[in-house]
């Protein structure tokens, strides 16, 4: 079930925000059209990103995908377990596979992502 306190991108990427830091990672939605994740590549911790800019890799059975930003702000923290244990995308996209944290820059950009509903709208025309 897709967690209702969360926000999402059209690019499948969720957000947990909480004070002025956003946990990223990517949907179930996602992981499940990826396949098995088998690498993925974060920015380094102190990077400035850009909302909607490509940050990241993430390298499955199937295809390479760009990771995007789904808002402005500096990295402030990656998942490094996922370097060693990739699958953890699959396994817990919401949970132990957040990918990473970012400090925001504009709480404004947040307007622009979708709730649950919308994203889960989303998914079914896909």
């Amino acid at each position: 079930m897709l967690p209702q306190d969360l926000r999402y991108t059209k690019e499948h990427e969720w957000v947990r925000i909480e004070g002025d830091l956003a946990t990223v990672g990517i949907t179930d939605f996602a992981a499940e059209q990826l396949g098995d994740v088998v690498f993925v590549e974060l920015p380094e911790v102190g990077r400035t990103v850009a909302q909607s800019a490509a940050v990241g890799v993430i390298e499955s059975v199937k295809a390479v995908s760009d990771l995007f930003a789904p808002v402005s702000g500096d990295v402030v923290a990656t998942n490094t377990e996922l370097a060693t244990k990739p699958e953890l995308l699959n396994s817990d996209p919401y949970g132990q596979g957040w990918m990473l944290r970012i400090r925001l820059a504009d709480r404004t950009a947040l307007d622009g992502l979708l709730d649950a509903a919308a994203y889960e709208a989303l998914t079914r025309e896909s």
